[in-house]
């Protein structure tokens, strides 16, 4: 497995957020100016590969992954393709969670589902339903995230208080509910055989 390939698939994963060097080098046991000089390879690599739509940007020492600006047309197209029937359930649940508690981090929303959002931002950044806004004042300042005007249009709202109070929404785990139907169910079987005995 080459530098570049597992430099690759940690960007991918990374999303929006990126790496930083630090980070990237000690993942990767290798020295900045070692590390340094795969990101060049790797940034060589994508320039001079006309079937790839992969570009590497560097922004404050955080690289990141990202599509060549001759896609943007087409990625504006898939981004008016109808939603409805593109968003998936995970990103449905990452909108609902920047939603309800934005401004917020992809590693906030990562730790509310435990699962990496990166995908499901990415996705919701090219549907418009949410933008950056700004960073958040810790180490590595990662991204803040908030929903956008067309996410209130795509709700049929005209401001965020009229969302539904997250706190009146009741939760049923089906796993206890079954478990409390069971529970029911028995206590009438068992008062059936009391009253028949």
């Amino acid at each position: 497995m080459t530098y570049l390939a597992q430099i690759e698939a940690l960007l991918f994963v990374a999303g929006e957020e990126g790496l930083k060097i630090r980070d990237l080098a000690s993942l990767l046991d290798l020295t900045p100016s070692a590390l340094q000089q795969q990101l060049e390879k790797l940034s060589d690599k994508y320039q001079n590969d006309s079937s790839s739509a992969l570009f590497l940007v560097e922004t404050a020492s955080t690289y990141k992954i990202v599509t060549k600006d001759s896609f943007a047309p087409l990625l504006k197209e898939f981004a008016k393709a109808p939603i409805n029937q593109t968003l998936s359930r995970a990103s449905l649940e990452v909108l609902s969670i920047i939603a309800y508690k934005q401004p917020i981090t992809r590693v906030e929303v990562d730790d509310i589902r435990g699962v990496n959002s990166s995908g499901a931002i990415s996705k919701l950044l090219a549907f418009e339903l949410i933008k950056e806004n700004g960073k958040k004042e810790v180490p590595g300042r990662p991204n803040l995230y908030i929903t956008t005007d067309y996410f209130l249009d795509y709700m049929g709202i005209n401001q965020l208080d009229q969302l539904v109070d997250a706190s009146s929404i009741e939760l049923v785990d089906e796993e206890t509910s079954l478990f409390a139907e069971e529970s029911s169910d028995m206590k009438t079987t068992v008062e059936k055989e009391t009253y028949e005995n």
